[in-house]
């Protein structure tokens, strides 16, 4: 999906200046307990599925959304995993932001996975211990949290 239009319209007033978002991801696990990652078009890692935050959306509802855009994948909300601030990230273009992210626990329901939208160049399933190497510092955090924290959310304190 293409960079959100709210973002493009602040974008166009503040140029490449440090943009404040929210955004959401999830750690999405089929029956075998196997997690789903994209391998990201941007920096060429894996990751878990995430994306932006729509003015007024609500961050359930938009995990979903993100994980059925990205993967073809339809899921279902388990629990809150986490809720965590990210490093300030350039991107290739020189825009500059950082995230604030709340991260779920999702389960698979239906469908294929699949590269669904021009964000990424792979979608895969993975057993817990055969994870890529080439996998983003933030999903691997993400992932733990979710599955090795234990059952309430994790935040700093």
């Amino acid at each position: 999906m293409p960079i959100p239009e709210f973002i493009t319209t602040l974008r166009a007033k503040i140029g490449h200046d440090p943009l404040w978002l929210s955004g959401v991801s999830a750690v999405v696990l089929d029956a075998d307990d196997r997690l789903l990652l994209t391998r990201r078009k941007d920096n060429e890692l894996w990751a878990v599925v995430s994306g932006v935050l729509e003015p007024g959306e609500e961050p359930g509802p938009a995990a979903l959304r993100e994980i059925l855009e990205e993967t073809g994948v339809t899921a279902e909300l388990v629990r809150l995993t986490s809720v965590d601030v990210t490093e300030p990230i350039v991107y290739p273009n020189g825009d500059r932001t950082q995230y604030l992210d709340v991260c779920f626990l999702a389960r698979y329901v239906a469908g294929e996975a699949r590269v669904a939208d021009d964000e990424n160049l792979d979608v895969q399933w993975f057993a817990r211990d055969a994870l890529p190497s080439d996998i983003t510092d933030t999903s691997v955090l993400r992932i733990a949290k979710a599955l090795d924290h234990g059952p309430e959310a994790w935040f700093r304190r």
